[in-house]
């Protein structure tokens, strides 16, 4: 009995003791648990800041690591995508999120990223918004105190979809809408307000002030998010205004000195003004950047900033042999060498390459003057390099850049000798500033004449008389045009022009003596060749007396139109 009793005691003890054991295990797993949870949501954070700076292949390489570790959580999935989608992955980011969703992963942020995707490479639309509003319907409660409240991180997802990519990506008006929302839901995070900022910056044209007023608004939710400050300063460096740039600049600077983005605007800023300062510039961006293409591109581009056009080429082509060859500035990298080393065959050839993949929004404005530069040596490709302009022209909204572009398809024209295209590319120029300054008058009656536009030449000359009517290039120019024209078709026309010039010149008779004289000698020449009127002739020849009373020809010529006047009257009287 007593054995049968210790027996059963026994059990019981270790049975308890068992129990207790489990219960720490369990105890124990759970709080792993909860650590683990923890860490993968600082994990994402830290992903989620290094996108922020800019540092995409770290991301990547972060948020791979979490999606092989769980491969079903949303979360992972999501952030997996977005970072391939920086890295500019569209392909493999439409994969991982189509796999998702073959595996039951078919949560609402998922349907966001697929929607992304198809922003992304620029397919349906209109499909992308059904994913995004099935989203927000599908986590915006019923009942309950957040009744009718869609989820902010959804809102916020769609957002980020729709600030991507360049101004013809996503629906940056639809994206405004969504996140505004998700400001009013979610009053801490900043990113909610970039998001929105680059969404009214893709937006261009009056809408700057917006994009301004929600980047301070994030730095208002948290003064260390140095993203704001810096894409402040981005919009002020388009308007070269240096005193805002800076402020913004150094705040971000002051808010976060590990945000390599602000120090390679430094360096965009001084790359063509003083190279020393860029490179200072350039050293701390490449100290806290990821070390990839970018990287090695931009000290490639201060090689060439610095006249080092071997060492640059060097690089170029250090970077074509690995994963960077195709990085898509390199083909322009080559291109910007090669001019300077007198090989333009070469750099034709590259920047044919460049101006092939390269979208709008990646071509910067001095690529277009160095493809004017380079295919003006070659004739016949003047129109293929006013097609890459008139590309340009179309996309952007800045009313000082379209001025650029024009400029520079007339200059290449007129380097090409196709004056009459020359003439065009200036009057559209000359409509889009609004107002034309002396030199705008000149250049344009002056290109008219070259192009022997005679008729367009007096209309363009007399209005630069009417605006610069001290100036003499408009008169010279209306009469050479005229003399063009005095045919047998047109004769006289050269008359009104001449004697238009002469009031002009006699406000200085004395120094525009001669000027004068060959001007009345012109159309007293008319007169007594071509009309026969030897009166008016004689009258001409007389003005011309006034000037110059002792000149042995003109006696001579008077006498001989006398002569012909009187001829003529017994002729009548007969």
């Amino acid at each position: 009995m007593r054995a049968a009793v210790f027996l059963k005691k026994d059990k019981f003890y270790r049975l308890k003791i068992k129990t207790k054991a489990m219960k720490k295990l369990v105890t124990l797993a759970l709080t792993l648990m909860f650590f683990v949870g923890i860490s993968n949501a600082q994990t994402i954070e830290d992903g989620k800041k290094l996108l922020s700076y800019q540092k995409n292949k770290s991301a990547l390489d972060l948020f791979q690591k979490l999606y092989n570790q769980n491969n079903k959580s949303a979360d992972n999935i999501y952030w997996y995508g977005q970072a391939l989608l920086a890295n500019k992955n569209i392909i493999e980011a439409k994969a991982v999120f189509q796999k998702a969703l073959q595996d039951g992963v078919n949560e609402p942020l998922i349907w966001v990223g697929s929607g992304g995707v198809d922003i992304a490479e620029h397919s349906d639309l209109n499909a992308a918004k059904q994913k995004f509003e099935q989203a927000i319907t599908a986590t915006t409660p019923t009942k309950g105190r957040n009744k009718n409240k869609p989820d902010a991180n959804i809102l916020n997802a769609i957002g980020r979809a729709n600030a991507y990519g360049d101004s013809k990506t996503g629906d940056p008006n639809y994206g405004i809408d969504k996140l505004k929302q998700a400001a009013e839901l979610n009053l801490t995070d900043p990113e909610i307000l970039v998001n929105l900022g680059k969404c009214y910056q893709k937006l261009g044209g009056d809408n700057g002030g917006d994009a301004v007023k929600a980047y301070t608004d994030a730095v208002s939710r948290d003064p260390k998010y140095a993203e704001a400050d810096w894409r402040m300063g981005l919009i002020y460096t388009t308007q070269d205004n240096k005193e805002m740039y800076e402020k913004y600049f150094e705040a971000a600077i002051a808010a976060d000195f590990n945000f390599p983005p602000v120090y390679l605007s430094y360096y965009r800023v001084y790359e063509k003004t003083n190279v020393n300062t860029a490179k200072a510039y350039l050293d701390k961006y490449m100290q806290y950047a990821d070390k990839d293409c970018a990287t090695d591109y931009f000290y490639a581009d201060y090689l060439f900033r610095a006249g080092k056009y071997n060492e640059s080429l060097n690089k170029a082509k250090e970077m074509s042999s690995n994963e960077c060859k195709t990085y898509d500035r390199l083909p322009i990298l080559f291109a910007y060498n090669y001019d300077r080393l007198g090989d333009s065959l070469q750099s034709k050839s590259y920047l044919e390459n460049y101006f092939s993949i390269a979208t709008i929004e990646e071509v910067e404005p001095t690529d277009y003057e160095l493809a004017v530069k380079v295919f003006s040596k070659f004739p016949g490709l003047e129109n293929q390099t006013v097609g890459y302009l008139q590309k340009a022209i179309a996309n952007t909204t800045k009313k000082e850049t379209k001025l650029e572009y024009m400029k520079l398809a007339a200059d290449m024209y007129g380097k090409s000798k196709m004056y009459k295209e020359q003439v065009q590319w200036l009057q559209q120029y000359n409509d889009l500033k609004g107002s034309m300054g002396e030199y705008d008058h000149y250049i344009i009656t002056s290109t008219c004449y070259m192009s022997k536009d005679y008729t367009a030449t007096m209309a363009y000359a007399q209005k630069y008389i009417a605006a610069f009517p001290d100036k003499p290039q408009g008169y010279a120019f209306n009469v050479n045009a005229a003399k063009a024209l005095d045919t047998t078709t047109n004769p006289g026309i050269a008359e009104p022009a001449l004697l238009q010039y002469n009031s002009y010149l006699q406000k200085d008779v004395e120094k525009n003596k001669n000027q004068i004289v060959n001007n009345y000698y012109y159309i007293m020449i008319y007169y007594a060749d071509t009309v026969k009127d030897y009166e008016k002739a004689l009258e001409y020849c007389n003005k011309i007396l006034e000037l110059i009373p002792a000149d042995s020809e003109m006696l001579n010529i008077k006498k001989t139109l006398e002569a012909r006047i009187s001829s003529q009257s017994k002729q009548k009287g007969k």
